[in-house]
């Protein structure tokens, strides 16, 4: 399978310029040039950088120098830090994948039309730093029933960012959230430089353990990891129906343990892109805070493993608060070790 050369082990920087108060305040507080600093200390190679629209464009599609700054600002430090970045486009006009009720991007041409503007200007902007920058489409495109529009929207996109910026890696993400599931439904790449990605939280059922935002799942429900996978897909059934899809039912659940269980998922991924000719890059993985401190250890060891056994860039969600924030292990002694198996 190829790789995705230069970005090996990264870190996602949600909440900063993303699913966050938009505000001045907020952006010249949250993160800063010492935490870039960090990351690298910590071995890593690259930041993933969630942006949402409403920092660059105002209703009406105008652009924020402002705004702009922000990045423009992220990526000096990415640079002095030897970083390289992952601009990715996290929510768009007419568009979120948190908020699918008020959707209406896939059915409206002016948005689809603004959105390629708008990967336009990015790459006017950004293109000729093809040596520290990728783009990143749009994050977890949602519904799998859109799939077939948004390949056509993908290339169309793709066709307009590489009139500016031939050679850059532009990463594509398929449907139901980026699942690796859904990986064969996106279309053949557009060219060498298109990178695949997935995003992976599973067993959902303990990544998300008590998460206030999951429908339906308990407050207080509590699970450890590893576990008897048989109690995984029970509870699964029972709290997460939504999510009890193929990923479980064609598992041999008597056969099946924890580890094996990511590796089979990873495997498949990886048997389909080496067919595609692509690298692959998992976006986002992480564990819930409300996770005990040693299952969340043992989570990421078992994932760790099987990136580096596979060959699979990876950033993990998240660098700071959402719930998942790595910083916020600083205090735990568990710390020293989670940073090395990132």
């Amino acid at each position: 399978m190829k790789q995705f050369t230069g970005y090996k082990r990264g870190i996602n920087l949600g909440g900063w310029l993303s699913q966050c108060c938009h505000t001045k305040n907020h952006y010249d507080t949250f993160i800063n040039e010492k935490d870039i600093e960090q990351i690298s200390s910590w071995g890593l190679d690259h930041i993933r950088l969630p942006i949402d629209y409403e920092l660059i464009e105002n209703d009406n599609g105008e652009y924020s120098e402002e705004g702009f700054s922000y990045i423009d600002k992220c990526l000096l430090w990415c640079q002095k830090h030897n970083l390289k970045i992952i601009l990715d486009l996290h929510k768009i006009a007419g568009y979120s994948f948190d908020n699918q009720q008020q959707s209406n991007f896939f059915d409206n041409k002016l948005l689809q039309n603004r959105f390629i503007s708008l990967w336009e200007t990015f790459a006017i902007r950004y293109g000729k730093y093809t040596n520290n920058v990728s783009f990143e489409l749009l994050n977890e495109v949602v519904e799998e029933t859109v799939s077939s529009v948004w390949n056509e929207i993908t290339y169309r996109t793709i066709k307009s960012i590489r009139k500016y910026a031939p050679d850059i890696n532009i990463i594509v993400g398929g449907v139901r959230n980026n699942s690796i599931q859904f990986l064969d439904l996106l279309d053949m790449p557009y060219d060498e430089h298109i990178i695949f990605t997935f995003h992976f939280y599973e067993p959902t059922i303990f990544t998300h353990q008590a998460a206030h935002w999951v429908d339906k799942m308990p407050v207080d429900f509590k699970i450890s990891y590893p576990n008897n996978f048989s109690k995984f897909t029970l509870k699964t059934e029972m709290h997460l129906p939504y999510e009890f899809g193929d990923i479980y039912r064609n598992l041999p659940t008597n056969e099946m343990n924890n580890k094996l269980f990511i590796e089979k998922c990873f495997s498949e991924a990886v048997q389909f892109a080496s067919q595609r000719n692509v690298a692959l890059y998992c976006g986002e993985y992480g564990v819930i805070d409300k996770a005990d401190i040693n299952s969340t250890l043992n989570w990421f060891t078992d994932i760790h493993e099987t990136f580096e056994k596979y060959g699979i860039s990876r950033a993990a969600w998240n660098y700071k608060s959402k719930d998942f924030g790595i910083t916020d292990f600083s205090d735990k002694p568990i710390f020293d070790e989670l940073i090395k198996l990132l």
